[in-house]
């Protein structure tokens, strides 16, 4: 995903949306990686920084492109953090 694709999701959508993910418990993973992340010295709002950029190709692919959200992309972006190779940077 293109910087100019994360530009187009404002980042306090995806904060709200990871927000009602962690209050849902779905998914889980999102909890999880939210706690692995803080056990090894994030912080929280570093955390969700991150699980956001794990979300936003997701909600690129659905608003954007009308694709449907694919949740084990996802969780597999999610394994992945505090890396971002999705991101084409590392």
């Amino acid at each position: 995903m293109s910087t100019s694709d994360q530009d187009m999701i404002d980042q306090s959508l995806l904060f709200e949306v990871i927000e009602n993910q962690l209050a849902d418990g779905e998914p889980a993973a999102v909890k999880a990686t939210l706690m692995r992340l803080c056990m090894t010295g994030h912080s929280r709002e570093d955390a969700i920084e991150l699980i956001a950029l794990a979300l936003a190709p997701e909600m690129v692919a659905v608003i954007e492109h009308e694709q449907k959200f694919n949740l084990v992309r996802y969780q597999q972006h999610l394994e992945l953090l505090p890396q971002t190779p999705w991101l084409g940077e590392e």
